[in-house]
């Protein structure tokens, strides 16, 4: 039988596991930052649209509720440790099956990310990110390998959510004024079954969010 103390601990085991396996990204740049609380607000006022605030790395500093929730079982229903939407794609083994544009998305962050990079070159931070990642993902250093470099578009992306099915959106990025390496991230929908859906991703009442 798993006691309460085992069961509370179990995230923190996870984490250190992950941290031992390299797993996990290395806290860097932005990440480290404090964003405004009006950034925060504003995120939180975009609810019931799904939005996160992301860096240049994909880390996520802030999300609101529909956002956590659309995303809750990602990670079939264990906890997060990465916080980078990067890493979570090519750390989760169903990621494929839930991400029907799984490719194509990949090879757009990575080009992104190599976008990024470019301010960067040379930091100890994103170099060992990097590092991490390549030597995690096969997959990665393939697509780093290509020095593909793009600009940020609206995407049409799809989520095939465990309860709510299907769920397609139209992905936007909001600029953040002088906070050039962060963008606000918005899921919108892009027809009006994925509309009617949206709802139920998130929790039945009454459970904890």
């Amino acid at each position: 039988m798993v006691t309460y103390e085992a069961r509370k601990a179990a995230p923190a085991v996870r984490h250190h596991l992950y941290v031992l396996a390299e797993a996990v990204p290395v806290l860097a740049g932005t990440a480290r930052c404090v964003l405004p609380a009006a950034v925060k607000e504003i995120v939180r006022s975009l609810d019931p649209l799904p939005a996160v605030v992301t860096n240049g790395r994909f880390d996520v500093l802030a999300e609101n509720g529909a956002y956590r929730d659309l995303f809750r079982d990602w990670h079939d229903g264990r906890p997060c440790v990465q916080r980078n939407g990067l890493w979570c794609c090519l750390t989760e083994p169903a990621a494929r099956d839930k991400f029907p544009q799984y490719e194509a998305e990949m090879r757009y962050m990575v080009a992104r990310l190599r976008s990024a990079y470019a301010r960067y070159v040379g930091d100890p931070d994103w170099e060992e990110d990097i590092r991490r990642l390549s030597n995690l993902s096969s997959e990665f250093a393939r697509l780093w390998a290509l020095h593909e470099v793009v600009e940020p578009e609206m995407r049409t992306r799809t989520y095939a959510h465990p309860a709510a099915g299907p769920l397609t959106f139209t992905v936007a990025e909001l600029g953040i004024p002088e906070w050039t390496s962060a963008r606000i991230v918005v899921y919108t929908p892009a027809d009006d079954q994925s509309r009617q859906r949206l709802p139920l991703s998130r929790p039945a009442t009454g459970e904890a969010r």
